[in-house]
């Protein structure tokens, strides 16, 4: 082979090698910019959900509940009132509080609360339903109908009044007076006891329960609830029972109907 033929390979090796190097270089480029955006998209998502739920607050504690044997001697609970229009018992007593006259605070009239909106419609993206049972010194009270719902529209039923319309609704709210708390809401985050304690213009403290002042027991499922009641989470058919002073009372439990 002449030298300049052996020139000319070289050449052409050389050129080849450069080429290959060129499309190794590309193919790099090409997979880290596809890696870029694919981060770039897992942290929309991430913002995203993040926002919805809360403004991007943490994961939930955990609860550390307490068995309710550490409470002692309980009262019987009594017997469940009639069946109101949402087949859930009313406590045949009277009403903790007005969600129109709150005693210390004032109940909303249609301006954000704790980053909740009053809007036109119920929202129902997601939607559950909890249970809260108050007790004063023994003795129950009512959760009234229309906490978070301005400008309430009762209709009467064959097992009493339920609210249907107002001027608008909170995404927590009460459309009767049997302890149904409504969780109604575009977005999904966290609420806790004490959002819809602020809906309903009510102190709620562990000396505090609307207008009863003592020492509060909180029980959230059958289980003693430690701390602050305000941060006792408002999740998917939740039996939350409050109790103001003694004697204290075992708590309730209701059974939810189809729908709830």
């Amino acid at each position: 082979m002449s030298k300049s033929n052996r020139a000319r390979q070289q050449r052409a090796r050389e050129r080849i090698a450069q080429i290959r190097a060129e499309e190794a270089r590309r193919r790099r480029r090409l997979w880290l910019a596809g890696g870029t955006a694919v981060v770039v998209v897992i942290g929309l998502v991430v913002g995203l959900v993040l926002a919805l739920s809360g403004g991007g607050a943490k994961a939930a504690s955990p609860l550390h509940l307490k068995p309710l044997g550490s409470l002692g001697s309980l009262e019987p609970a009594p017997a469940a009132g009639p069946l109101g229009p949402e087949q859930v018992p009313v406590p045949s007593a009277a009403v903790l509080a007005s969600p129109v006259s709150a005693g210390t605070g004032s109940a909303v009239t249609g301006q954000p609360k704790d980053g909740i909106s009053c809007q036109s419609s119920e929202q129902t993206l997601f939607h559950i339903h909890a249970h809260l049972t108050v007790f004063v010194n023994g003795s129950a009270r009512q959760i009234p109908a229309a906490i978070g719902i301005p400008g309430a529209v009762a209709q009467p039923t064959s097992a009493g009044s339920f609210v249907e319309q107002g001027t608008c609704f909170y995404w927590l709210h009460t459309h009767a007076a049997d302890g149904i708390i409504h969780i109604e809401s575009p977005v999904h985050r966290s609420y806790t006891l004490g959002n819809f304690f602020d809906e309903w213009g009510q102190p709620l403290s562990t000396s505090r329960v609307g207008p009863a002042s003592g020492h509060v027991v909180a029980i959230y499922n059958g289980q003693v609830f430690p701390g602050d009641p305000r941060n006792i989470p408002l999740t998917a058919h939740a039996q939350i029972q409050l109790e103001v002073g003694t004697p204290l009372v075992a708590p309730e439990k209701i059974t939810f109907p189809a729908g709830l």
